[in-house]
Formats: structure tokens, C-alpha cells, sequence
């Protein structure tokens, strides 16, 4: 496992531009292999996740043209002639993938796939897809414990109601995709709002969808139609850098092109309730679209209060919530996050993963059954942090040792490739400036 080391850094300069968002980039994709017109994808995001989705698009039947910064998906259609060669699916460590694409295999008529990935989803719990498929009338198979490999068998839906018992919106997506294939209407009703991304292209498909508050209603279609998209560049990438931007002194950086959508950027309404300023134009909360709002976010250091982040907060922030703990450890006051039972199950148990890593290099922090508890002292001392296996995990530590006194090892650097491949070069260029 490659390490690598993250000094005391002089301050991050300039401007940066992030990747292309993860989650847009697994569903337009995923739309297109679905639609009977070719789309056209631009910006599409060359990560290892985003990767697997055109394998497994590709195993199914859809044409998968990349080109340099266009990709080109020739779609089989809704109820298309799947390829069931070999049955096997490989979805590498997404579990995005994992959770939406089961939403347009139950519906085919006939055909069966099983869906498996690396060690890290096989600890991951496919049952929260199962349990709302299985109310559609979809026959799927799962292991002990509700765990991958995932099996589905083709059926015939019946449109249904289904409540979700956390906040998801990849579970969300996939009831959604069904409900496109189910006879009849599917209603979903959500705990509080999560990421609207699909929402969105259902109504840019024109798709017969609509939503009420909390609930949203999908009925079936024939045929799926999307003209080109261009992927914008995504708020939790960048949501790294602006960390380190806030917590290394003199630091001033521009995200370039990001999205801007009110349901991905909480962290950002967080960290001005710390005491942040992000100067851009952010989405007002609460806005309906067929679009994804793109724009420029200045973020300069800045000193930071604690601030308690409730569960209702947690869908629209939830890639980020570890780096509250982490500015939470460099705030005056104490820093409480409410609500996040979700982050023990993503690429590693996140919550387990903050405490321990942030802990090891000086942190006051202290787990609590649905998030933590962080007491700001001012700091943090430094030493190693093992990234587990999660991305997400690999870049809170680089940024911890950018602001630290003695600098960082983070053990496992090399998995943030799965969705910033960029950031180490990105981090050096902005210390550079």
C-alpha cells in the first residue's frame, strides 16, 4: 500500500478546476445506454468509478465511444435486448453503479445479472435496492447480510408506493429508473431531500415525473430521450480544496466550473455558518430545475467557529461531513454532526475511519451512534492517517497535512484516483502559485 506524505504547506494560491462531477457523469451515462438516440457526453469524468459504469454499459449491449473530452453512448432503449452473456456484472468499487443500474435491470421482461465489485462493496449492504425492488415486483437476490453479489431476474413491475427509511439518492434513483418500466404510477417518499440529480434528467427527458415536497411520483414510458450534456465540475471534489484554502493561512482559491446545484452544495452553507466566505452564486435552496446550475466559488482563509450539523443536512453534504470533522478540529468551540448513520456504510465505515485517522494525528474527537462530536483546539499535530480503502478518507488526510504542525503520512494515497486523479498535481500547482 503506497504512501505518501503531506508537509506543513505556505499557502494555496490560484485557481483550480475540479473534476467532473461523479455522481452526474455514472447517470447521464447510464441514461444514455437506456435512450434509443445516441447522447453525447462532455466532460465525462476519466476516474476509476466512472470507469466501470461504461464497462458494465458496454457488457449490456450499448456502444461506448470516447473520444478526448467527449464520450458517445449509443443507447439499447428502455426495454432494449440486454446482453446477458456470462450473467456477470463488475462494478469495481461504485457504489453508485451498484445501487442504480438494478432500478433498469428489474424491469426487462426476461434475463439475469449478477451484480459484484471489489472487497470494499462486497461490505457494502445492497438490501435498501432489494427491499423497494421487491415491492415492484422484482425477484433479486442478495447474500447474508443483505451484501453483494447482487442477483437480479428480469420481471414485469407493478408501480407502488415506497417510503425510504434514510435519506438516499441513489436508492431514490433506482426506484425512480423502475418506476419508468413499472405498469402503472411509482410513488417515493423521502425522510429530506437528497441530491436531485436524476430528478433533473427525468425532467430534461421529459419523462412523466413530477414532485411534491418529500414526494415524488414516476410513471412508465415507452422511450427516454436526453440531448447532449455537458458534466460540470463537482462541489465535493472541490470541496477538498477549499478546505485546505480555509485552513492554511494566506491561502486564497477560485473553483473553476463547478456545479452549483442546491442539493450538492450544503457543505458550502455549512462552512459560512462556521464563519467562511464563499463568494458565487450557489442555487437558492429549495429550486426546481431541469438544469444544473454552473459557476466560479472564491473561498480565502479564514478563522472558524464550531457548528452543529442536523440530520437533514447530512444528504446534501454527505461526501464532505468528514471534513467538518476536520475543520471542526481547527474551529473555536465544538463542531457536532447529528444524523450520519449513512457514512458507516459507504467505502469504508466513515464515521469509524474520521474519529480513528483524526484522533492518530491530535484531533479531540469522539464518535457518537449517528455522527461525532469534534472540540476545536486550534490545530493539529500530525503523524499517519490510513485511508481504508476510501478516497474520501485519502484526501481528508492530505488536507490535514497541509494545515498541520508536523505534516501527515497518509497510507493509501493512490485510491483518490477513484475520484480526484488529479488532486495531489492540482494541490501542488495551487502551493506553487
Amino acid at each position: 500500500m503506497a504512501s505518501t506524505r503531506f508537509e506543513p504547506a505556505g499557502p494555496l494560491r490560484g485557481a483550480v478546476t475540479p473534476p467532473a462531477d461523479k455522481s452526474l457523469s455514472h447517470r447521464t451515462a447510464l441514461f444514455g445506454a437506456m435512450c434509443d438516440e445516441p447522447l453525447t457526453i462532455h466532460n465525462y469524468l476519466e476516474a476509476e468509478d466512472t470507469q466501470s459504469t461504461l464497462g458494465a454499459l458496454r457488457a449490456l449491449g450499448a456502444g461506448v465511444d470516447e473520444r478526448e473530452g467527449e464520450l458517445v453512448i449509443r443507447g439499447v432503449g428502455l426495454r432494449g435486448a440486454l446482453d446477458v452473456t456470462g450473467g456477470r456484472l463488475d462494478v469495481g468499487n461504485s457504489g453508485t453503479l451498484m445501487r442504480l443500474l438494478p432500478g433498469w435491470l428489474a424491469g426487462q421482461g426476461s434475463g439475469t445479472w449478477t451484480l459484484d465489485g471489489d472487497d470494499s462493496i462486497r461490505r457494502r449492504p445492497v438490501d435498501r435496492v432489494a427491499e423497494p425492488l421487491r415491492v415492484l415486483g422484482a425477484e433479486v437476490e442478495v447474500q447474508p447480510g443483505g451484501l453483494p453479489p447482487l442477483t437480479i431476474h428480469g420481471s414485469e413491475l407493478q408501480g407502488a408506493e415506497y417510503v425510504l427509511p434514510v435519506p438516499s439518492a441513489q436508492v431514490k434513483s433506482c426506484c425512480l429508473i423502475a418506476g419508468l418500466l413499472a405498469r402503472g404510477e411509482t410513488t417515493i417518499r423521502e425522510p429530506y431531500m437528497s441530491r436531485d440529480h436524476t430528478e433533473r434528467l427525468l425532467r430534461r427527458a421529459r419523462a412523466p415525473f413530477e414532485r411534491d415536497g418529500l414526494t415524488l411520483k414516476v410513471r412508465q414510458m415507452d422511450e427516454l430521450e436526453l440531448e447532449q450534456f455537458t458534466i460540470p465540475g463537482d462541489p465535493s471534489a472541490a470541496a477538498f480544496v477549499v478546505a485546505a484554502a480555509l485552513l492554511v493561512p494566506k491561502s486564497r482559491v477560485t473553483v473553476e466550473g463547478a456545479c452549483l446545484n442546491w442539493t450538492r452544495t450544503g457543505f458550502y452553507r455549512i462552512i459560512e455558518r462556521m464563519g467562511a466566505v464563499v463568494v458565487g452564486d450557489l442555487e437558492p435552496v429549495g429550486t426546481v430545475a431541469d438544469h444544473e446550475p454552473v459557476g466560479d466559488l472564491d473561498v480565502a482563509h479564514a478563522p472558524l467557529e464550531g457548528t452543529t450539523v442536523e440530520a437533514e443536512e447530512i444528504p446534501l453534504a454527505v461526501d464532505e461531513i468528514p471534513l467538518v470533522a476536520l475543520l471542526g478540529a481547527f474551529a473555536e468551540g465544538e463542531t457536532v454532526v447529528k444524523g450520519a448513520e449513512e457514512l458507516r456504510v459507504k467505502e469504508s465505515n466513515r464515521i469509524e475511519g474520521v474519529v480513528d485517522g483524526l484522533r492518530g494525528i491530535g484531533a479531540q474527537i469522539e464518535a457518537t451512534e449517528d455522527g461525532f462530536v469534534v472540540t476545536g483546539t486550534g490545530g493539529l499535530r500530525g503523524g499517519t492517517l490510513d485511508a481504508r480503502g476510501d478516497h474520501r478518507l485519502a484526501m481528508l488526510g492530505a488536507v490535514a497535512g497541509l494545515a498541520s504542525d508536523e505534516g501527515v503520512e497518509v497510507a493509501g494515497m493512490n485510491v483518490a484516483a477513484v475520484s480526484y486523479p488529479r488532486f495531489e498535481d492540482d494541490v501542488r500547482e495551487l502551493l506553487a502559485a
